[in-house]
């Protein structure tokens, strides 16, 4: 049928995605390209922000290089990213760290990237009134909030906070026509999950435990698209686990 618009269609929004440098923010940063919107991306590496604009489709890009442990780089996003339709919260780390070894520093290093950047950075663009009216926030949790891994309790707890966080923000935006949600993805082929295999903990047991395996960016990008699109317009303070099936327990089908 000629004529209708495409509702998983970003012609015409600008898109700020966050830790566009690898990993899932990365293929967010493509995946929406791909679906015609202008992107504003940010990351720490330069090089690698660099060779994600260069697998993006599109022309009028913006790339910025900052640290959303910095407040100075957290004001400079806001100040040059222009208005945007969307906003996608992938940067974040993550460190296997026991919790008997938990030390304030591994908590203000966790948080600052995970949950405090993402709020403030959300917190000075609304202030500036940078997201446009029915514009989509988006923040990538994570299944550790749910699952509790060995070794990731301040990781896990960074990526909960976010939860309660959406919640109360989708409230707040919501006279604007403005979305707050969070997707958890699983486990996905990142360097990330790299990093984090090897290095103690329960992963290679949770990794076989997703009935669908383990996913890939492309899967998370998808997801963002559906998220910052029109096709997702009544949903707001939504929490959305994409998984392969992990966190369903498979002694229900026995």
């Amino acid at each position: 049928m000629t004529g209708v618009a495409d509702p998983f269609s970003l012609a015409g929004k600008r898109v700020l995605v966050t830790g566009a440098s690898s990993g899932i923010g990365r293929q967010i940063a493509i995946s929406c390209a791909r679906m015609g919107a202008q992107l504003v991306i940010t990351g720490r590496n330069q090089a690698r922000l660099e060779e994600t604009a260069a697998a993006m489709a599109g022309e009028g890009h913006t790339l910025i290089t900052a640290d959303l442990a910095q407040q100075a780089d957290l004001d400079r996003i806001v100040a040059e990213s222009g208005v945007v339709n969307g906003v996608a919260h992938a940067a974040g780390i993550s460190r296997l760290v026991p919790f008997r070894m938990i030390n304030q520093a591994h908590l203000d290093d966790i948080f600052s990237s995970n949950t405090y950047g993402p709020m403030l950075l959300t917190k000075g663009l609304l202030a500036k009134k940078r997201i446009a009216a029915r514009g989509s926030i988006l923040f990538i949790a994570s299944v550790a909030s749910h699952i509790g891994p060995m070794a990731s309790g301040a990781y896990a707890a960074s990526k909960a906070a976010l939860l309660g966080m959406v919640r109360t923000l989708g409230m707040e935006v919501a006279k604007q026509g403005i979305r707050a949600n969070c997707i958890a993805p699983g486990y996905v082929r990142t360097p990330l999950l790299d990093g984090l295999q090897g290095s103690g903990g329960n992963m290679g047991d949770l990794l076989e435990l997703a009935p669908l395996g383990l996913g890939e960016p492309e899967d998370i990008g998808h997801a963002a698209v559906f998220y910052l699109s029109d096709a997702s317009r009544w949903i707001t303070r939504n929490y959305f686990v994409i998984d392969g099936g992990l966190t369903i327990p498979m002694d229900i089908y026995a």
